[in-house]
């Protein structure tokens, strides 16, 4: 099977990798780092959104989920968007985290996995 990868960041990931009937969505930061946790998963969801459309697919078809928060404060307001965002008829498995991330100034990161 042919392995496509999408959007190298440098030399060490792709955003988007496709093999078969997957697709792996690396994970995803907001760009505007002056927004709170809410404003920033929804800018994370929105560039997840577009990768899986790219890759020929979307949210209805996730299949697994992994949210890392940086502070346990944020995990509602998280949680919020992603309720408001997420296919409630096609809920992958997802595991929620509190961990430090590469910035500070980075207060959520999402990765997913999807079928076609």
């Amino acid at each position: 099977m042919e392995i496509v990868r999408r959007h190298q960041k440098g030399n060490r990931k792709n955003e988007a990798v496709e093999y078969g009937d997957f697709v792996f969505i690396s994970g995803q930061i907001a760009n505007d780092l002056s927004l709170d946790a809410e404003g920033q998963t929804r800018e994370v969801l929105a560039k997840i959104d577009s990768l899986l459309i790219e890759c020929g697919t979307d949210k209805s078809k996730l299949l697994w989920a992994q949210c890392w928060v940086t502070d346990m404060r944020n995990f509602d307001a998280m949680n919020k968007v992603w309720d408001e965002w997420v296919d409630p008829d096609n809920l992958p498995v997802r595991a929620g985290l509190c961990s430090s991330l590469a910035q500070t100034e980075f207060l959520v990161e999402i990765m997913v996995t999807a079928g076609r």
